[in-house]
């Protein structure tokens, strides 16, 4: 009587859990490839960490909070915040916080902002003003890091009321939600971008001849 060849062989079985496991390393690889490149496209700053404690029965336990932004230097921007018993890993924290948080700024040729602008939170009060080319960077500390790792080459900005780098920073963007764009407000007020964009720029020139 011929015997069944039997398919079950250990060779056979062993050949088709690694071709599993190859399959399975290749969709992981995939997914470290997407967020290496993610990490590569993105800047980030740590604005301000600070040391906390907590009173516990036996003494004090220290914690760090970190302040980091977060952005693509292309117009788009978030912040976060993270506390952890360790510097790395507070860090790590506010960095996903920000990532997750991200918001898209219009800018003015890639470069500035559209308009001036006006924003506070808390006791802070922020002022960012256009500038022209070659300009640069014109800010304080946090202010600075949102402007760099957004992208904004030229800009004139203050702080009033306090050097909180939290209140900075919402009230950093708290201001930048508030820009609108040519296009925005044409489609607002239904008119075309080139009618807008040219009433900016008489306005402008009128403000720098008186």
């Amino acid at each position: 009587m011929a015997r069944t060849p039997n398919t079950d062989s250990p060779e056979r079985s062993r050949r088709g859990r690694g071709g599993e496991g190859e399959r399975e390393g290749g969709r992981g690889r995939g997914r470290d490839q997407r967020s290496d490149r993610e990490d590569n496209e993105f800047v980030d700053k740590l604005v301000h960490i600070n040391r906390v404690a907590k009173v516990v029965k036996g003494g004090r336990r220290f914690a760090f909070a970190a302040l980091v932004v977060v952005g693509d230097a292309k117009g788009r921007v978030g912040y976060g915040s993270g506390k952890a018993r360790e510097v790395p890993e507070a860090i790590r924290k506010a960095t996903d916080q920000a990532k997750r948080n991200m918001v898209k700024i219009p800018l003015r040729e890639g470069r500035t902002l559209h308009h001036d602008v006006f924003g506070h939170f808390g006791s802070g009060r922020v002022i960012l003003r256009a500038a022209p080319a070659g300009t640069g960077i014109i800010a304080g500390g946090p202010m600075r890091a949102v402007f760099e790792t957004m992208g904004v080459a030229d800009v004139v900005a203050k702080c009033l009321g306090t050097s909180n780098p939290h209140n900075m920073v919402k009230a950093t963007f708290a201001a930048l939600e508030s820009l609108a764009s040519p296009r925005s407000v044409a489609a607002k007020r239904g008119k075309k971008v080139g009618e807008i964009i040219g009433r900016r720029d008489g306005a402008a020139a009128a403000a720098a001849s008186a």
